[in-house]
């Protein structure tokens, strides 16, 4: 459950951020609402989930796989050009995240 707490909040905080575009600097009132919203939620999820979680290898899996589906969203819907150094920071962060899923329980015994 405490991986769904997870996902759920990483889908929120991208949610949220792709807003914070659209809000266009908080001057639009609804999508900055909807902003706010969905980063309350989003912590509001990850406190759930590093109950369970330790919280570097939460933190670092919400931060990067957040970082790879917004960039993903800002190339696909804002049509925001990435460089090749872009692409591959991102595939690193991606890598990273890997490795903390397939060797995140050998990090508790640390």
């Amino acid at each position: 459950m405490h991986y769904l707490y997870l996902a759920a909040a990483i889908v929120v905080e991208v949610i949220g951020t792709s807003l914070l575009k659209v809000s266009d600097g908080f001057s639009k009132l609804w999508p900055s609402v909807a902003t706010i919203v969905s980063y309350t939620t989003a912590i509001v999820l990850l406190s759930f989930a590093v109950k369970v979680i330790p919280v570097g290898v939460a933190y670092a899996i919400w931060a990067g796989v957040g970082v790879a589906l917004i960039t993903l969203i800002g190339w696909v819907v804002f049509n925001e050009e990435l460089s090749p150094a872009a692409l591959s920071g991102i595939v690193l962060i991606v890598a990273g995240v890997v490795v903390l899923q397939v060797f995140g329980e050998e990090t508790k015994a640390l």
